[in-house]
């Protein structure tokens, strides 16, 4: 009934096309009516609750589909391709994305470590793949539809919405996914925070060696824990992360001069070579035939 309830919310909320904000920093409802291919994209830290439709990933050749039945979280920043293979005007995607915040998530998951969790698997073990997927238990469902219902007061959203969502946080730590999340967010994170170093110095020149000495490891065991979180080397990573970036921008609107500097890139041959090869098109031919699809709006946020 929730799970019905919030649905209800986003149909009541949303009557075209696009992204809105909830007034809670990071939460935001979106509704598309068309049917995209895979294209480019970033997941920043985030989760993703679908309530109609389904949503796709591609993540280093691996195809995933995401729908109502579960929820997908992503803990660490992934270039990957997402699309909208399903939506029509008759049946919508909708859903809610909501940011994670690092320092609410770390806070939490470090509290967590200090006290016996439900669902926690041992420390030891294997580490999990960046993307998780998790079924829509009731702490989630409930923690969600109570996020959401702040929308129908400016003055309840002001008061309780950090406290909201807070508890929407928990719910996914303790959640099936939780376990990737912890991992990014409590002990034991060098490879999470050596992502997010790496995303963060995009366009500069920063060695494998570097990042590897700030995990406090040997290039050998970094490269074989990075690929264990991302299924890809810190150079694929960080080219596939630099083109999708600079192939969002460019459906964006900016040139593609502009793109490949912004991302890092000081030959503009090497980057129509490395673009075409990755993507099967030029850049000037991507940039003529493109356009960023209201789903992926979100995603490249922060880059305009």
């Amino acid at each position: 009934m929730s799970k019905q309830q919030i649905k209800q919310i986003i149909e009541n909320r949303m009557h075209e096309d696009g992204l809105l904000e909830m007034g809670v920093k990071g939460v935001q409802l979106f509704r598309v009516t068309e049917s995209h291919g895979c294209a480019p994209a970033v997941y920043e830290p985030t989760v993703v609750a679908i309530l109609s439709g389904a949503k796709e990933a591609i993540l280093d050749g691996a195809r995933y589909t995401y729908d109502s039945s579960k929820y997908m979280c992503c803990p660490i920043p992934m270039p990957v391709e997402a699309g909208t293979p399903t939506a029509s005007p008759e049946a919508p995607l909708l859903g809610v994305y909501i940011s994670l915040d690092a320092a609410l998530m770390t806070e939490l998951a470090l509290r967590m470590e200090r006290v016996p969790v439900t669902n926690r698997n041992p420390s030891g073990g294997s580490l999990p793949r960046s993307f998780a997927f998790s079924c829509w238990d009731d702490a989630f469902t409930d923690a969600l539809l109570r996020l959401l219902q702040l929308g129908e007061s400016k003055a309840d959203t002001t008061v309780l919405g950090d406290s909201r969502l807070r508890e929407l946080y928990y719910s996914v730590l303790k959640g099936e996914a939780g376990d990737s999340a912890r991992r990014a967010f409590g002990v034991g994170n060098e490879i999470a925070r050596a992502i997010a170093y790496l995303t963060s110095h995009l366009n500069e020149s920063v060695t494998i060696e570097e990042v590897a000495a700030q995990a406090g490891m040997s290039r050998a065991v970094f490269h074989r824990k990075f690929k264990q979180t991302t299924t890809m080397s810190p150079i694929q990573f960080v080219k596939s992360m630099r083109l999708n970036k600079a192939a969002m921008k460019i459906a964006c609107g900016k040139t593609v001069n502009e793109a490949a500097m912004e991302v890092g890139y000081v030959s503009s041959s090497q980057f129509s070579r490395e673009f075409k090869r990755m993507y099967g098109q030029s850049p000037k031919q991507w940039k003529s035939t493109r356009q960023l699809p209201a789903s992926l709006a979100v995603d490249v946020s922060t880059l305009r």
